[in-house]
């Protein structure tokens, strides 16, 4: 039985889906007005492990993400620019045209990572229609005031605003700006629809007038599409909690009457080294940045899958690099019993194949279940470990099936001690020089210090004789 971490309630639960087993999950997506860094991508990465496992468990997904394409503006409330908007200012483009470049790359990000796609990609720009129907219906129930600049949600009618973050509406009104709109009933009252001057780029007809919709109602009227009015999971960064994730369900329960989400599941942030991620401090890191300093976009995935999605994770560059040695160390361990032709009893199979899928399902705990690969990996050599593996891999995503013999580097940490390392390097230069003779000898003195050496079409493939 799946046991999920559920922020709503606070407490782990048992995931029962309402459709016996077809998951309905909404995830959270980007807004394209940047490149997304390695905190935004270790959420989705959150999110693939999270699919990855409901499907290991043999359930149907329909999964739906969106792509913010025009509403988020820059204190992720009501104040300031739309981001798309800015970008397009500052980058002389259209915000149309930068939506496009960064969605690309995003999409690109997420390929390279091994993050499988959401069954549903739904563009806000795309839904403008479901958003203006969304917020009309608030408004017949009440729900909805117009004021100058646009149309607000009334938390006064919603007596339960805040249950997801724990904040109370009073506390949302101390940490209220100062400089809010007078014309809103409360603070904390949040945008349905704005209000567009002539000079705004991006705008729609509304029985408001022109306008644009606000980032919260995307995702409202997005997943009530998809998904229909009660769905099984909603996904995000914990970033989203207070504010975003707070006025969904305000507007979703408004509108329904009822509970529309019946589990929350959400990623812990990112830290580096120790602290904030801030441009301003010159350490926001993409994905193309860590392969420009010599690092596979898959380090970063096994570096992520190091610790719980629920637990803070510190990035520093030592420990991407202690992951991206780490995941090689697992490579030469997996071609090793790749290549081996003895098989592995059964019972102990099926006691690794029990222990990875109580892991996994305990509040996807992957961590615990690379120790539990670790484990196996030290088993003798055989074809049916590097096949339970592959199996594990449906989850890990690290590609497992693309492994292929280890290089020899003198120094390089393997299974064998530097002086090995360094006759196979003085062995390949005889080959190199056509003195097979004394290739022949270096063999022999390898082999005489317990090891073999077999030369393949991938490289050398060194092992120590039993």
């Amino acid at each position: 039985m799946l046991k999920v971490y559920n922020t709503l309630t606070r407490k782990k639960e048992d995931f029962i889906p309402i459709h016996d087993k077809s998951v309905y999950m909404y995830s959270c997506g980007p807004t394209v007005y940047s490149y997304a860094h390695i905190g935004n991508l270790r959420t989705y990465i959150f999110m693939d492990l999270l699919r990855r496992v409901m499907k290991y468990d043999g359930y149907k997904l329909k999964g739906v993400m969106n792509i913010t394409d025009v509403g988020h503006l820059l204190d992720d409330a009501d104040d300031g620019e739309d981001k798309l908007q800015k970008a397009a200012r500052e980058q002389k483009k259209s915000p149309w045209e930068i939506a496009e470049f960064y969605t690309d790359v995003f999409f690109r990000d997420l390929a390279a990572l091994n993050i499988n796609k959401p069954e549903i990609i739904a563009k806000a720009t795309d839904h403008i229609q479901e958003m203006i129907q969304f917020v009309e219906k608030l408004e017949e129930k009440g729900y909805a005031y117009e004021i100058s600049d646009g149309v607000y949600f009334d938390i006064s009618k919603f007596p339960s605003y805040g249950k997801l973050s724990g904040q109370t509406v009073d506390e949302k009104e101390a940490g209220a700006r100062i400089e809010e709109n007078s014309e809103k009933r409360h603070p904390a009252d949040f945008a349905l629809w704005k209000k567009a001057d002539k000079n705004h780029i991006m705008q729609w007809p509304s029985p408001w007038g022109q306008g644009y919709p606000g980032w919260h109602i995307e995702c409202s009227a997005m997943s009530r599409k998809y998904l229909g009015e009660v769905f099984d999971l909603h996904t995000g960064g914990i970033d989203a909690v207070p504010v975003h994730h707070e006025n969904e369900i305000a507007q979703n329960e408004a509108l329904a009457g009822k509970q529309t989400v019946n589990y929350w599941m959400h990623g812990e942030f990112m830290m580096v080294d120790g602290g904030k991620m801030s441009k301003s401090l010159g350490n926001v890191y993409t994905i193309a940045q860590l392969e420009e300093k010599g690092y596979s976009p898959l380090d970063f995935r096994f570096f992520c899958l190091n610790a719980h999605y629920r637990k803070k994770l510190n990035f520093t560059f030592d420990g991407l690099t202690a992951a991206k040695t780490s995941r090689e160390r697992i490579s030469a361990s997996l071609y090793s019993h790749k290549s081996s032709d003895a098989a592995t009893d059964k019972a102990v199979l099926e006691n690794y194949k029990n222990q990875f899928t109580e892991a996994i399902n305990d509040d996807i705990n992957i961590p615990l279940a690379l120790g539990i690969l670790f484990n196996m990996l030290k088993e003798p050599k055989s074809k049916d470990i590097y096949a339970l593996a592959l199996d594990f891999d449906k989850v890990f995503g690290l590609s497992f099936d693309k492994i292929s013999a280890p290089e020899t580097k003198i120094g390089q940490e393997n299974d064998y001690p530097q002086e090995i390392a360094e006759l196979i390097e003085k062995r390949k230069q005889a080959k190199k020089d056509k003195n097979f003779a004394l290739a022949d000898e270096i063999r022999s003195e390898i082999a005489r210090l317990g090891y073999s050496v077999l030369d393949t079409r991938e490289g050398v493939k060194v092992t120590k004789i039993q």
